[in-house]
């Protein structure tokens, strides 16, 4: 069996404004203050030096988040695309406020998280796009490191798509982004046969 240990990156300046992030790796997407002290206070609480790999997703937030909690524990590191947060298409770098001034019907309300249609007018990665390259993410993990432990450093809505397909979600809203800094774990058997164990438990 196949351990997941899935971490969201620490705050940044972006998740405070209300700005779609999407794949933009520009000065407002970066770890701010408070989310370099979440990063160092889950290094302090959530020791990684039982597991046996880290891969992370190439935007520097969460690559910085995985270098604070890596600090000291030396663990092996891989880079992979598929962990990228979703894009969303001509919305990465808006705000969130600007966009439901024009496109109410497709934000949820009371929130800023989006219905799937979005992606119509937004021309960014469908829902299912995130899932598939998580799904066959997870697959060649488990191939390549049967019976390990995997810490994981990417971004919210690529956590709920791990958990989408661990449950076999079929309702495309069943699972909210997790906090920053909070950890989800996945065992895995193969594929088809996964458990999630917990969501976005946060370490205090």
């Amino acid at each position: 069996m196949t351990e997941l240990y899935i971490v969201r990156h620490g705050e940044t300046r972006g998740n405070i404004m209300g700005f779609k992030q999407g794949q933009i790796d520009g000065a407002p997407s970066q770890l701010d203050d408070n989310g370099i002290k979440q990063a160092q206070n889950l290094h302090d609480r959530f020791d990684v030096s039982f597991a046996d790999q880290l891969i992370v997703s190439p935007l520097t937030r969460a690559k910085d988040t995985a270098n604070l909690l890596n600090a000291g524990r030396h663990l092996p590191v891989e880079v992979d695309d598929r962990l990228l947060e979703i894009s969303y298409g001509d919305w990465d770098g808006q705000y969130d406020a600007d966009l439901k001034a024009k496109y109410q019907k497709y934000f949820i309300p009371g929130s800023n998280a989006v219905y799937p249609e979005y992606y119509k007018v937004a021309h960014g990665e469908q829902f299912t796009d995130v899932e598939k390259r998580v799904a066959d993410f997870t697959d060649e993990i488990q191939e390549k490191y049967p019976n390990q432990k995997i810490i994981i450093v990417t971004h919210g809505f690529t956590v709920r798509s791990f958990a989408q397909n661990a449950v076999k979600a079929t309702d495309p809203l069943a699972f909210k982004e997790p906090q920053n800094c909070s950890v989800t774990k996945i065992e895995i058997e193969s594929g088809d046969q996964q458990a999630l164990y917990y969501y976005g438990r946060v370490f205090e």
